[in-house]
């Protein structure tokens, strides 16, 4: 999922609103449209600032209670709620309430059962077998079957559903109903995400099978069987979730989730602050200089912990400009990332060189962030035929200036500042950097999905399993695909093969950092960092227990006191 960068919520796409700080399944990769309320990996313990030890439990008050609702705020918009036809974290993050899926991830970051009883791996990998729970209901009280898997992995794979992440499911060899519970997969060879496939949303069979996916009405009147169910979508305003009371692992103690659409940092501060929101991503500014002393201590909890996303800048690599390697190496080398994590994040982040988390296993040891280096830019920039030959401080090349558009989305208040400071770092080396800002969904649907683009900035939320396949192979250029800077290497492209196929976690890791020395080297995107998320919560939540998973992993078991459950926020 793609995200963008407004410090204000996860998992694939950094994308629309306050982005999940973790998603329950937490396997599709996504565009993220805030900033860093994302899944955290292992290794990285939330941390509790200034209220209690890291990683401590938020201390109940009394024994649980069930009612009320919760209100998040988000900057973006959900486009669909098929969780296989987009790949925006806004979007995903309401659908991940509405469905279940085989497996999920616990606490520790590790697979556990969700709708699967029990689940197996075998023959090195190359075959799975799943037994799904007896009495799964659909909100109309169907019963969820094996036979509503098998729908699901043959409508993500067919070509006529156009799903980015289709790939996971044509890997697949053989998917065996054997009775009305239990189903067996069977694999060609190794896939490395074959478990985190799982993890992916049943959808029902029996109301989708003969409907067009593309065009059906099931996008924004979901049925699932999942912790909540929707209640109503105001468009524009905001999509309110309730608790179902058919769930299989009980219901929600929260009885209802409202999202509240705010396409403004600054206003949904504001009404965090005025009690009318509960759940928000906090900018650095507000969580370092607005969110101190007694009042917000006494009302709010807030954590920090490194999130799972990374910020960049994206080359259209059909463009003219950026076809060129020394360009875009120029470009890279003439941003300060130390200087954008100083202005931008107050500190709150640290510089990327790739699209693996600091410390995660993947990551290369030897590589190091682009430093900022003008005369070499400029070096590379003549050596491309650009100069600046009418006097007017910047380049160009043929008549041709070296001038080109970033692309982000609206209400992004940290993606934005970050686009002006590189705007003015670029001017520096004679580029002229133009800024434009789009409503979350049509800036996804209309133009990065399109490749109607020069630019774009925005993050990906980096999954458990470190896969790149959907991002980075020549296959996925496609329109709608993940590959939407139409990026296309064939030596890249044998090595995410490779690696997706390596069941050796060291020789998949070494693989990785080849991946990694390449994207150095030609400067795909410009890799920019990964910044902190700084979720703040309402005191009155209980049942808040960080852990590697981040703190949305429990959420079906979150609870308010009688006292202070309300239904609906006060004016």
């Amino acid at each position: 999922m793609l995200e963008s960068i407004s410090a204000q919520r996860a998992t694939r796409f950094y994308g629309k609103k306050w982005i999940r700080w973790v998603t329950i399944s937490c396997a599709l990769l996504c565009i993220c449209a805030s900033s860093a309320f994302c899944a955290n990996s292992a290794g990285d313990l939330p941390e509790e600032t200034g209220l209690a030890p890291s990683g401590a439990a938020v201390s109940p008050a009394g024994p649980p209670a069930s009612g009320g609702s919760i209100f998040f705020g988000t900057i973006g918009e959900a486009s669909n709620l098929i969780p296989y036809l987009t790949s925006d974290s806004a979007s995903h993050e309401v659908a991940d309430l509405i469905y279940t899926a085989p497996l999920r991830y616990n606490k520790d970051l590790q697979p556990e059962p969700w709708a699967a009883e029990s689940w197996s791996m075998e023959d090195g990998g190359k075959r799975m077998r799943f037994t799904l729970r007896k009495g799964i209901l659909w909100e109309d009280g169907q019963e969820l079957t094996a036979e509503d898997v098998a729908f699901t992995c043959k409508l993500a794979a067919d070509p006529a559903t156009g799903s980015p992440y289709a790939e996971d499911f044509l890997r697949i060899k053989e998917l065996r109903v054997i009775d009305r519970y239990t189903f067996e997969v069977r694999y060609d060879q190794f896939f490395a995400r074959a478990v985190s496939t799982w993890m992916n949303p049943i959808l029902p069979k029996h109301i989708l099978e003969g409907q067009n996916i593309r065009s059906t009405p099931f996008a924004r009147k979901p049925m699932g069987a999942g912790p909540y169910r929707l209640k109503s979508w105001e468009p524009g305003s905001r999509i309110v979730l309730e608790a179902s009371p058919t769930y299989f692992a009980g219901k929600p103690r929260i009885d209802e989730v409202v999202y509240r659409i705010i396409p403004d940092n600054a206003t949904m501060f504001m009404e965090t602050r005025a009690g009318r929101l509960d759940v928000m991503d906090l900018s650095p500014l507000q969580y370092l200089r607005q969110t101190s002393g007694p009042e917000w201590q006494s009302r709010f909890h807030k954590f920090r912990y490194i999130a799972s996303v990374y910020i960049f800048l994206g080359f259209n690599l059909e463009h003219p400009f950026f076809k060129d390697v020394r360009v875009r190496r120029a470009i890279s080398m003439a941003i300060d990332r130390e200087g954008l994590i100083k202005g931008v994040l107050l500190g709150q982040g640290v510089p990327a060189f790739g699209p693996f988390k600091p410390g995660s296993w993947p990551y290369h040891p030897g590589l190091k962030p682009m430093p900022r280096n003008i005369a070499a830019a400029r070096a590379l920039l003549a050596e491309a035929g650009f100069a600046d030959h009418d006097g007017d401080g910047l380049l160009d090349r043929d008549g041709q200036p070296l001038a080109f558009t970033i692309l982000t989305n609206q209400g992004n208040e940290q993606r934005i500042l970050a686009a002006t400071v590189m705007q003015s770092q670029l001017r520096e080396v004679g580029i002229d950097v133009r800024i434009r800002t789009v409503e979350w969904a049509a800036f996804i649907r209309e133009f990065v999905n399109k490749g109607r683009f020069d630019a774009v900035l925005l993050g990906w939320t980096i999954p458990q399993d470190p896969d790149l396949f959907s991002v980075w192979h020549s296959s996925q250029t496609f329109e709608g695909g993940l590959n939407f800077t139409h990026y296309r290497n064939p030596g890249v492209d044998k090595l995410l093969e490779e690696a997706q196929s390596t069941p050796d976690q060291k020789k998949r890791a070494e693989l990785y950092y080849r991946i990694q020395e390449i994207f150095d080297a030609e400067q795909p995107y410009c890799f920019l960092f990964v910044p902190y998320a700084l979720p703040v919560v309402q005191r009155r939540f209980q049942g808040i227990e960080p852990a590697l998973a981040g703190i949305m992993y429990n959420f079906e078991k979150w609870w308010i006191p009688k006292a202070l459950q309300h239904t609906q926020m006060q004016p």
